[in-house]
């Protein structure tokens, strides 16, 4: 990713805190009961709250999930395999008591704790930080001398901020033999900077799930006010590489950790462009599952103890390289995809084979190259120049953080527009003929154009619709782009790759390019009353480049 340059800011962000005083609110309350309490009866075996030091004085809260005596997969010890639960932001460790059920009933000692700065346990909020790294080895250390936990089969399982300590803890500690990271982020500036461009409205729902549940350290109070001010955005990037998995993947590949990644087409936080890449770069044992939803939106019922294909999937993955039951995962794609908007389930043997063909379209005057079959796109449309009012709203969206994906998983409906109706003096749109047969999108679409404009600093946001003949148009996928420190007036290209995704276009519908400077979710650098032209020559056409099976 390339190092940001501080440049002016312009407007705080869009923030969702109804939302996030939601979610907030999720956790349950922790009874304030320590170590010495007496263990409850949970299932085949017991429960009971503790007190874990670290090695700074902080106290972490805990939840110990022991198996009955006689359950299987103990070794002649007496030990049983060890599953490490860290909770997820702004949740406490009672979060994960269905599943710490489910898992001790299967022969598993299950620790949950509430990461450090969250309600009763200890310390500040240090968001998978050294001191956040530090805690899953304390945990482990602890739970090896105070349960019957075995030092040879360790595993970690997280939903959210636990899916990235998992991946974390994998690269720190080699006594992790698999993990499964549920709506983790494999990037945490991809997170938070992805296209240079900062995602405001993602980062307040974060700081409103924290504020009533979690106490600020110093460093991340500095970190959000520079986000949020567009200010030292260099040292903000430092401070979130160092919290990325992304950057410590040779430890992971090192160890050999087998690792599970499970997350949503339509997270808010951690795109699943940032997961398939990271997916792509692991060499031990692998998995990837994604599935149409928003951040933790598909783990969901699971943490009720409902049955839930993303927890079932994670047990058996844990039973796999844990246990080491070579029967219990014999699963031979280790790719699943879930297809939007029909939910129909894909399996491939890897990331590559998702998709078999490209096809790129030339993006005209008027509009995107035809379908097979249509006309083509001739010589005079591929010489075009469009300008927009920058900093203009265009009607189209990326949708509200945490609330879009969810729709689009329950009801199928991604972010929507009425094409027709779109502004046109503040945004480029270009529509393809029907598909006859429809389209099949598998990956990151990509967007090359030229633009032009009158200030230094700017945004783009690229947004790809599936329109039906009425012209309503569905959300297939959409990325910003930022830049600065350009010369007003002169040209320059622009690639921007979408948010990867798998899509089913329905047979008769169309494609929609929409090219615009302003959205809800970022913090935008484009000044308003700019101006941004979009352009296309015969020497540097403008493309859509689609990649599809």
């Amino acid at each position: 990713m390339e190092r940001p340059t501080p440049s002016r800011g312009r407007r705080t962000a869009s923030a969702v805190l109804a939302a996030a005083l939601v979610l907030g609110g999720a956790a349950v309350a922790r009874p304030a009961v320590a170590d010495a309490s007496p263990a409850a009866s949970v299932g085949a075996g017991s429960f009971r709250l503790a007190d874990i030091p670290a090695k700074d004085g902080v106290v972490l809260k805990a939840d110990v999930f022991t198996p009955a005596a006689g359950t299987p997969w103990a070794d002649p010890r007496g030990r049983y395999p060890l599953v490490v639960q860290p909770a997820s932001w702004g949740q406490n460790d009672l979060e994960y008591v269905a599943q710490g059920r489910a898992l001790a009933a299967e022969g598993y000692v299950v620790v949950t704790y509430t990461v450090r700065g969250f309600w009763g346990s200890g310390g500040e909020v240090d968001v998978a930080g050294p001191k956040d790294v530090a805690d899953i080895s304390t945990v482990i250390d602890w739970a090896l001398a105070h349960t019957p936990a075995d030092p040879d089969r360790i595993g970690m399982v997280g939903l959210s901020l636990g899916g990235g300590l998992t991946l974390l803890g994998a690269a720190a500690d080699p006594r992790i033999k698999a993990v499964a990271s549920l709506s983790g982020w494999a990037d945490l500036t991809d997170s938070l900077y992805s296209g240079q461009t900062r995602h405001l409205q993602a980062a307040a729902v974060l700081a409103g799930i924290q504020a009533p549940t979690g106490r600020k350290s110093p460093e991340f109070a500095r970190v959000l006010d520079d986000l949020f001010a567009d200010r030292d955005l260099p040292g903000v990037v430092d401070w979130a590489d160092a919290r990325s998995p992304a950057r410590r993947l040779d430890r992971i590949n090192a160890n050999g950790t087998a690792v599970l990644m499970a997350n949503a087409w339509g997270d808010s936080f951690f795109n699943p462009s940032q997961v398939t890449d990271f997916y792509q770069r692991l060499t031990g044992p692998k998995r990837l599952e994604l599935r149409p939803g928003d951040h933790a939106s598909q783990e969901f019922t699971g943490l009720l103890g409902l049955d839930n294909a993303t927890w079932n999937s994670a047990r058996r993955w844990l039973d796999r390289y844990v246990k080491g039951d070579p029967a219990a995962d014999t699963r031979t794609q280790p790719v699943q995809l879930d297809v939007r908007p029909s939910g129909t389930t894909e399996s491939h043997p890897d990331w590559q084979s998702v998709s078999s063909r490209t096809e790129r379209l030339a993006i005209g005057a008027d509009g995107l190259a035809a379908a097979p079959g249509g006309p083509a796109v001739g010589p005079a449309d591929a010489d075009w120049r469009t300008t927009v009012l920058g900093d203009t709203p265009s009607g189209a969206s990326g949708g509200l953080a945490l609330l879009s994906g969810l729709v689009d998983q329950t009801v199928h409906q991604p972010p929507t527009v009425v094409v027709p109706l779109l502004a046109r003096p503040a945004a480029v749109v270009r529509q393809s003929q029907p598909y006859p047969q429809g389209l099949s999108l598998r990956g990151a679409a990509r967007v090359h154009t030229t633009v032009t404009s009158t200030a230094p600093q700017g945004t783009v946001v690229a947004y790809l619709y599936d329109v039906d003949a009425l012209g309503i148009g569905r959300l297939v996928s959409h990325a910003p782009r930022s830049w600065s420190g350009r010369t007003p007036g002169q040209p320059f290209p622009l690639d921007l790759p979408l948010f990867t995704t798998a899509y089913d276009l329905p047979a008769g519908h169309h494609l929609a390019l929409v090219l615009g400077t302003r959205d809800a979710l970022y913090g935008g650098e484009t000044p308003l009353g700019s101006r941004v032209t979009f352009g296309s020559s015969a020497a540097d056409p403008a493309t859509l480049t689609l990649p599809v099976r």
